[in-house]
């Protein structure tokens, strides 16, 4: 039987798929600490045993905010200590989310602010409503980043736009997102989840081994010298080589029939 959160809805809309919800809508899907908990847990879970999940879709509740990153009002007149000891849950959250061998796909149907940003960063990409804003907004706040966003922005928006973006902390536009490579697609908002999920479709029908190495491969070796990485993505075939699902590819391909792979 699934297993059911409070914070969090956790559904199977197609086999091999799961879409994940950020479901405090009245709190504007801000993290308090049991939703980081149970991200936490949701990540570990498919990181010890994916079972039949080949790819998983985040997204907010409602139409207006994806996450709006941490709940403050749970924070406010937290003791400095017990500040560093939630931040620690969200800080071993976001490296299972890097870490997940299933591929997680943001559909940002709204506002992504601080932490919620974040969260999409931590993603292997994602898609965006036309209408969806962004923002890390810590420096106003008298804090700064602290799930990954300095790293990661960086890494998708390069260096000299992630210092605008954090030491500014203005929001910028779904357009800017997706100009600035944060985002890979933008849609209509009625067509954000069909469109979401219809790539998780096409990434689910593909060998799963193959596609948890390849991703393996990009992410590991993107910030190697050349010749390392080249070895690394080596490292990471060689894997594939004596799989059934490699085998099954290849008569596939010769019976000109739709493979059926197992992660074997």
């Amino acid at each position: 039987m699934a297993k059911i959160y409070e914070t969090i809805l956790v559904e199977t809309p197609e086999p091999g798929l799961k879409r994940v919800t950020l479901n405090r809508p009245a709190s504007a899907n801000a993290f308090n600490t049991r939703m980081m908990q149970e991200l936490l847990d949701l990540w570990t879970g498919l990181a010890a045993a994916p079972g039949e999940t080949r790819c998983v879709v985040l997204t907010g509740a409602g139409d207006r905010v994806f996450c709006a990153g941490a709940d403050l009002k749970e924070r406010d007149g937290m003791s400095d200590e017990a500040w560093r000891e939630q931040h620690k849950i969200i800080e071993r959250e976001q490296a299972m989310l890097l870490d997940c061998p299933v591929p997680v796909i943001a559909a940002v149907n709204g506002a992504a602010f601080a932490g919620g940003l974040e969260l999409i960063l931590a993603c292997d990409f994602a898609y965006a409503a036309k209408t969806a804003r962004f923002a890390l907004t810590e420096t106003t706040l008298g804090i700064m980043p602290g799930a990954g966003g300095t790293q990661t922005l960086a890494r998708a928006a390069g260096e000299r736009r992630a210092k605008e973006i954090i030491l500014a902390g203005k929001p910028f536009s779904a357009e800017e997102a997706l100009s600035w490579g944060i985002v890979n697609r933008l849609c209509e908002p009625a067509k954000l989840m069909d469109e979401t999920l219809a790539t998780a479709r096409a990434i689910a029908a593909n060998a799963p081994l193959a596609v948890r190495q390849a991703r393996r491969a990009i992410q590991g070796g993107q910030h190697l010298p050349l010749d390392q990485a080249m070895a690394f993505e080596i490292e990471c075939y060689e894997r594939l080589v004596g799989t059934e699902d490699r085998r099954e590819g290849i008569r596939a391909f010769n019976e000109k029939r739709k493979a059926r792979f197992t992660g074997r």
